[in-house]
């Protein structure tokens, strides 16, 4: 595709970006990576073996030739915390660029965006390419931007929640006013509805997880938010009819012949 996602000078041709957790095996997930011709996936650092190479790794199931690997810092719930783990992917040859994770709250998962910002300011002064998740807030949106934030991606709905996304208003605003990175839906997507929805509103992207390793089949579910990234993205750039109160003739009287 001419239309690609394009991340710190990165081009991407997927606008999808998949997980690597809660996957009934290694093997499923592989073959759920493959079905949604996602080009990035990101995996939690502090929840994958990095040191000893003689145990089983999921890594192990990620083509990297393929995958661009992009670590995430889950389960910190300090700044610190959050560069620690990021500095350890780093090191262990993972990646420089980081999903940028601080949470909040234990229950709903919400972003501490204090600290996130904290975060975000001392990893880019160290190089990194930061990618932080965070609410739908549009100041802090704009404090990570100013902070040098490669992406803003913000919560459709809370992280594995699948109730889609909540308010459409807030992600419009967003899309209007953040105009200098990638705008990244992160979290609450359920189905291939939310995912078209998303894209129909202008993100550059869609970041799930959940939507597809907690689906039923789950290989059939990434395929369908593959096509449904594909769909709204199109949608998007194709611009949608006006809404109207009253119904307007699909064929006009007008010049019709009595």
């Amino acid at each position: 595709m001419a239309d690609k996602l394009v991340i710190a000078g990165r081009a991407f041709g997927s606008r999808l970006i998949v997980g690597t957790g809660k996957y009934r095996s290694f093997q499923e997930m592989a073959r759920a990576h493959a079905a949604s011709g996602a080009e990035m996936v990101t995996v939690a650092v502090r929840r994958v073996n990095l040191t000893d190479r003689t145990k089983e790794s999921l890594l192990d199931y990620i083509d990297r030739e393929k995958l661009f690997i992009l670590p995430n810092t889950a389960g910190c719930y300090s700044a610190d915390e959050a560069c620690r783990a990021a500095r350890l992917g780093r090191e262990v040859g993972l990646s420089e660029w980081v999903k940028l994770e601080v949470i909040g709250d234990e229950q709903t998962l919400f972003p501490e965006t204090e600290e996130l910002i904290r975060a975000t300011k001392i990893l880019v002064k160290e190089g990194f390419i930061v990618l932080p998740y965070t609410s739908d807030d549009l100041i802090v949106a704009r404090k990570l931007v100013d902070a040098g934030a490669s992406a803003v991606m913000p919560l459709g709905a809370p992280i594995g929640s699948g109730l889609g996304i909540q308010n459409l208003a807030n992600l419009r605003i967003l899309r209007e006013r953040i105009t200098e990175v990638p705008l990244i839906v992160d979290a609450g997507v359920g189905t291939a509805s939310d995912a078209t929805i998303a894209m129909e509103l202008g993100a550059d992207g869609v970041l799930m997880n959940t939507a597809i390793a907690g689906a039923q089949d789950a290989v059939l579910m990434a395929e369908a938010m593959r096509d449904a990234v594909a769909a709204g993205r199109k949608a998007f750039l194709a611009g949608r009819i006006e809404k109207k109160l009253y119904a307007t003739a699909s064929s006009p009287i007008a010049g019709v012949v009595r």
